[in-house]
């Protein structure tokens, strides 16, 4: 089932950018940026804290639209086939590099989207229920050594960023635990602080309501970096796991033939927005990190995450639900 929900983001007279003059006729109407997830979500959050800002720079209503289904590629699909005509724009998630290998007979190649920016980042953690007697990670790894496939681990759902990190997690600790896929990283937490499941792997955002509320504990982060908030705990890096860093993320591509000065445009006024520190604020309470790249790096980052997301789908066998 799709499910749209619009806002309208009202548009300001635009800041001046110094751009190619065809960039500068552009935008002339209003902007449709689509969200292939549901309303309410990490990415949606994102996008409604972010393109406010971006568009009284641009001077042009945006409106968010949210057409959800099959795991993204409804919304990305609708965006593809929209045209390079820069009026459309998709804000995507990690399944923008997943869903390549996961999903068959696409109708679009999600290696045609023009990079603009990777805009933020959720770093993930590794908790376990309160009543779980490891109090660290290495001791996390005995007890899954101990009790091979016994130990049940829940994610935000299959094939996401984290069930891939888990598979990682797994194959370079040389354990096996169970996964349990759940319809969002809400869900395994309230799993995990019933004790249902013995630990998530899922975002600081959705683990941190209940580790401080004392019904579960974080063990490490994803992240290459200790997490502002959660500085007593370690890395995945500092414990043993030498560049691991697994994230979910969500940037902004646009369909192929997007002209490049419209692109930059664009990104110039994304990362403009990125310095603002009330955004910057509203993103940090939603658990994200703004990142900002521009779009040559964010495209290196999207041609390298298939590569490897490609390989951890074949090894693991994950299959699309």
């Amino acid at each position: 089932m799709t499910i749209r929900r619009r806002l309208i983001l009202g548009g300001a007279l635009a800041a001046p950018f110094i751009t190619p003059a065809r960039a500068q006729a552009w935008p002339a109407r209003s902007i449709r940026l689509v969200v292939p997830f549901a309303a309410g979500g990490a990415a949606d959050s994102a996008a409604r804290t972010v393109f406010p800002r971006v568009s009284e720079l641009l001077g042009q209503t945006i409106v968010v639209e949210n057409r959800t289904g099959a795991g993204g590629s409804i919304g990305a699909a609708a965006v593809a086939q929209a045209g390079g005509d820069g009026y459309t724009w998709l804000f995507d998630a990690s399944s923008h590099i997943v869903n390549p290998s996961l999903l068959r007979n696409l109708p679009f190649d999600y290696a045609a989207f023009v990079p603009v920016s990777q805009v933020a980042s959720f770093p993930q953690v590794i908790a376990v229920k309160d009543a779980f007697p490891a109090r660290t990670l290495a001791e996390l790894i005995a007890a899954a050594k101990a009790r091979p496939g016994e130990l049940s681990f829940g994610t935000q759902g299959n094939a996401t960023a984290g069930h891939l990190a888990l598979e990682l997690f797994q194959a370079q600790a040389g354990i096996k635990v169970t996964h349990v896929p759940y319809r969002g990283g809400a869900d395994a937490a309230r799993d995990l602080a019933a004790g249902t499941v013995d630990g998530v792997l899922i975002t600081a955002l959705s683990a941190g309501p209940i580790v401080q509320s004392g019904r579960a504990r974080m063990l490490a982060v994803t992240v290459p970096e200790r997490l502002a908030n959660w500085q007593a705990v370690p890395t995945l890096a500092e414990s043993g796991f030498p560049g691991f860093n697994m994230s979910e993320w969500v940037g902004l591509v646009a369909p192929a033939g997007t002209p490049a000065p419209v692109v930059a445009r664009m990104y110039g006024a994304v990362a403009e927005v990125l310095k603002e520190q009330p955004v910057r604020d509203r993103l940090a309470q939603l658990g994200a990190v703004p990142v900002g790249t521009d779009p040559e790096t964010f495209g290196r980052f999207l041609r390298d995450g298939r590569e490897t997301m490609a390989r951890l789908v074949r090894e693991a066998n994950i299959q699309a639900n």
